[in-house]
């Protein structure tokens, strides 16, 4: 049975992956079969192990390990988990008893030969605790805006955002005679379709009040202005509750109402995870319109929430800044590859309408430590606006609430070595090096923290990237248009892009130096739900392993799009192991075992997983309570579950072929590009490739600086090699991409 096993493995790997192209790997069928019968302990049959609401024990962590080791698994990946939804015990995380069954486990690891990892802060995303400080957490970028007419002198006391604002700029700029004032209850007469009572709410200047929508019957709200009116832009502000809905803006000049534009206002996701102004306005720009008469309709509402203030512009916006700023992102588990790319802006042709960078004074030399500016206001209205940091409040989840505080700034390796030695390097400096010599691996998991957009020094990064001062374009944060609508989305671009580029470059990669320094390897899951403010292929480049996530039930009839996140990755930056998260379940409890666990993990290895990691054994902490502690989320793994005694044969069956898929290299037909746009958590596949080839996704980084042709192949440096790169269907690039495509091209690409 087993020569037949091997056989088929043997015949899959041979279909999957190309020998010759690495002569230092096994190519022959003794030391395969050898390898296939006695697996090395360098295969790793992980599982992550969960210390739940500081329910442990120095017996329970004992005899965790040693019925691990019984069955075959040799990596364990500790995470301490805080959940509302179960009672807490008396092992407070850093009392004394907490370190000594910590040191404990590492030393008991350490005797039974098993890897440790342990994520590298409490919960399981994703990096903070209570020894960030504000001043080291993710952060964003927010203003205070004062209006001085002069000439005049100061000093003048300016206002900022809180305790925790951090200062970074002060700017002015003068505002023109020729912005006139937006359509408000106090300039227009509002109604709608029946009862008009509190109608003028909509548009009252006041985001205190507000007019609610109703699932069952469309709102139409209608702007009258007694002379001609101009619109250029729509802002519509919601309540603080969930609300989505289609929206239909309207024009009437004369010979009835026109429909202008359609859109959707969406806010029903509330948590930090889908950013840090989850309510933030609605923002639409649209060509100039001119009239007495402007409608919006709203229809299909659900949830149906409340609108807190519509303001009809004359004055040209950033259409979608809030998002593009990334103070709302995306709300669902997967953004689709185009998420955060948007249609161009209408032309703005009256060049009053709009600020001039070259016309934005820095003035942050006038204002003293105390906000206190000195500074003479020449002729004219003028805006004074105040920038500073402050944190977006996210914080690492779920944990115990004495080791729960704020998320780490993503983009600033210096808070990333100072958390790292504030948590992990605690333990290192804890627990004798000799005891802990199990102790091999970081753990960072999927992120789920949402964005920020702004850290120390970031003016000088973006100088130093884009070779022009972001200062003068600080106004585009509010929405304002700076020089035109063309470059204000240009400039966000190039934010957005440098945020994913810092984060994967100074989070992960920071991460993973400090890692280095002592000692340890770095292991993430390289893509985030909900707020992804990376690019999932160089986020996870960054790391010495990467993995993916696949669930029990949910995708038994589809493509992971977690594992293909990381195959991709692993693939394009020549790391051997691909690691899935596997058997997350929102299943009834004990209902799994090896017989309906078996097809989906088969699945993960065609998806181009290689090292499975098992999800989740809850350390057992009662030695008399069964079936023991479980939770929700995971397939029961542990000891204290029926089946575990005889889980060696389907441990030795994962063993197996993970040792034989690590074998050779992948060989794949066709590299998807992904674009440059960022955030980016997946690629397109457009056109679809055909039943029975094999694909990659791809990024600007690694074509621009790794791909080159051998033999009318497209070639990585590690031998992975492609018949095709497909791009995806956008009509913008890079001059230096186009110029690398074009080089390959010459080179005999096909």
């Amino acid at each position: 049975m087993k020569c037949l096993l091997f056989l088929v493995f043997f015949l899959c790997l041979f279909n999957n992956s190309n020998f010759a192209q690495k002569s230092k790997l096994p190519n022959s069928l003794d030391v395969l079969q050898n390898g296939f019968l006695h697996v090395p302990d360098t295969i790793h049959t992980s599982v992550y192990w969960y210390w739940i609401n500081d329910n442990i024990s120095k017996e329970g962590v004992v005899n965790d390990l040693k019925a691990m080791k019984k069955v075959g698994i040799n990596r364990a990946f500790i995470g301490f988990i805080g959940l509302n939804e179960m009672p807490y015990g008396k092992v407070k995380i850093f009392s004394d008893e907490w370190w000594e069954i910590l040191h404990t486990a590492l030393k008991t690891a350490t005797d039974l030969k098993i890897d440790i990892g342990i994520f590298n802060s409490p919960g399981w995303s994703q990096s903070g605790g209570p020894w960030v400080k504000a001043n080291q957490a993710m952060r964003y970028l927010t203003s205070s805006d004062t209006i001085l007419t002069g000439p005049s002198n100061l000093p003048l006391k300016l206002n900022k955002k809180g305790e925790e604002f951090q200062d970074v700029k002060v700017i002015a700029y003068q505002i023109s005679e020729k912005q006139n004032s937006s359509l408000l209850s106090n300039n227009s007469t509002i109604t709608t379709e029946g009862n008009n009572e509190g109608i003028s709410k909509i548009a009252d200047g006041n985001l205190n009040t507000f007019y609610p929508l109703n699932t069952k019957n469309n709102l139409i709200v209608n702007f009258e202005t007694s002379t001609v009116s101009t619109v250029r832009s729509i802002t519509i502000s919601p309540d603080k509750v969930r609300i989505k809905a289609n929206v239909e803006f309207l024009v009437d000049s004369g010979n009835g109402y026109k429909s202008i534009r359609t859109f959707t206002i969406d806010r029903t996701q509330a948590g930090l995870n889908v950013g840090f102004n989850p309510y933030g306005p609605i923002v639409i720009s649209v060509p100039k319109q001119t009239a007495k008469k402007f409608r919006l309709v709203f229809s299909n509402a659900n949830p149906a929430g409340n609108i807190a203030e519509i303001e009809l512009s004359p004055i040209p916006k950033v259409e979608r800044y809030v998002e593009k700023t990334l103070a709302k992102m995306y709300q669902g588990n997967l953004p689709p590859w185009n998420e955060y790319m948007w249609a161009k802006q209408p032309i703005v042709s009256d060049n009053d309408l709009v600020i001039h960078s070259d016309a934005v004074k820095d003035i942050s030399a006038f204002m003293d430590k105390n906000g206190l500016l000195n500074w003479r206001v020449p002729d004219g209205k003028w805006m004074i606006m105040r920038y500073g940091m402050i944190p977006t409040g996210t914080k690492n989840s779920p944990a115990p609430p004495n080791v729960t505080g704020y998320e780490t700034d993503k983009m600033n390796k210096i808070h990333i070595e100072e958390h790292f030695d504030a948590f992990i390097g605690l333990i290192l400096k804890h627990i004798p090096a000799a005891d802990r010599k199990s102790f091999k691996v970081v753990v960072a998991d999927s992120y789920e923290q949402g964005g920020e957009n702004w850290t120390d020094g970031f003016i000088e990064n973006f100088k130093a990237k884009y070779h022009y001062d972001p200062v003068p374009f600080l106004p585009v944060f509010s929405g304002n248009v700076v020089n035109s609508p063309e470059i204000s989305d240009r400039f966000l671009w190039d934010l957005r892009r440098l945020i994913a580029d810092k984060i994967a470059y100074d989070y992960v990669g920071g991460l993973r130096e400090t890692a280095h320094k002592n000692g340890l390897k770095v292991w993430l899951e390289n893509y985030g739900h909900w707020g992804f403010p990376a690019e999932f292929l160089q986020y996870g480049g960054q790391s010495d392993e990467v993995g993916g996530e696949f669930w029990t039930s949910k995708s038994n009839g589809a493509i992971s799009f977690e594992c293909r996140a990381a195959a991709s990755c692993s693939h394009i930056y020549g790391k051997r192991k691909v690691s899935a998260e596997s058997f997350t379940s929102g299943d009834i409890p004990f209902s799994n075992s090896p017989a309906t666990l078996k097809q989906r993990l088969d699945r993960s290895y065609i998806e181009g997983v290689n090292n499975t990691l098992l999800h989740v054994y809850i350390e057992q902490p009662f030695e008399d309570k069964k079936p023991g502690m479980s939770a929700w989320f995971g397939t029961e793994i542990n000891r204290k579950n029926t089946w575990f005694s005889q889980a060696d044969l389907f441990v030795d069956y994962i063993r197996r072929c993970n040792y034989i898929l690590q074998q050779g290299l992948y060989k794949a037909d066709v590299a998807y590009y992904i674009g440059e746009d960022a955030p980016k958590m997946t690629g397109i596949r457009e056109p679809e490739l055909p039943k029975g080839y094999a694909y990659d996704y791809i990024n600007c980084e690694v074509i621009l600086n790794n791909l080159t042709v051998k033999d009318g192949r497209l070639v990585l440096p590690d031998g992975i090699s492609y018949r095709l790169l497909v791009l995806p269907p956008d009509n913008k690039m890079r001059p230096v991409v186009l110029k690398k495509l074009e080089q390959l091209i010459k080179d005999g690409a096909v």
